[in-house]
C-alpha cells in the first residue's frame, strides 16, 4: 500500500472550508479525495470528514448525529496522533474532546438543550514544509 499524497490540493481545500465553518463543503472535498485513498492513512481522513459532520449535525441541533459522528471521528483519528502529514492531530483530538465534551457526557435524560458553542469550535492547524 503507497502512501497517501498530502500535497493533494483537495487537503488543504478541505481544511480552509473546515476552518472557516463550511463543514457540508469540507465534507464534499475531502470525501472526493478519500474516495480515491488506498493509502494506510485513509481511516484519518475518514474521521476527518465524519468531524465536519458532527460539527454540522451540531450546528443544526442533530446532537445525537453529532454525538455519534464525534465517538467515531475521534476513533478513527486517534491512532495517527501526534501529528500526520502537518496536521496537529492531537491538538484537533483535544479540541474536539472539548467541545464536544458536555454532549457527550452521560445524561439522565436526552440532552436537548445543549448547543454548539463558537468559541469552542475546533480548528484543523497544519504546517507545511
Amino acid at each position: 500500500m503507497a502512501a497517501c499524497d498530502f500535497s493533494d490540493p483537495r487537503i488543504d481545500e478541505g481544511i480552509r472550508l473546515f476552518n472557516e465553518g463550511e463543514y457540508f463543503a469540507c465534507h464534499d472535498v475531502l470525501e472526493d479525495f478519500w474516495s480515491e485513498l488506498t493509502c494506510p492513512e485513509k481511516p484519518f481522513f475518514q474521521g476527518l470528514i465524519q468531524t465536519a459532520v458532527a460539527l454540522f449535525h451540531f450546528e443544526e441541533g442533530n446532537l445525537g448525529g453529532a454525538r455519534r459522528m464525534s465517538i467515531s471521528a475521534r476513533g478513527y483519528m486517534s491512532r495517527f496522533a501526534p501529528s500526520l502529514g502537518g496536521i496537529d492531530v492531537e491538538r484537533l483530538l483535544s479540541d474536539l474532546e472539548v467541545c464536544f465534551y458536555e454532549l457527550c457526557l452521560p445524561h439522565l435524560s436526552y440532552p436537548a438543550d445543549i448547543q454548539l458553542r463558537a468559541e469552542l469550535i475546533p480548528k484543523i492547524h497544519r504546517q507545511v514544509d
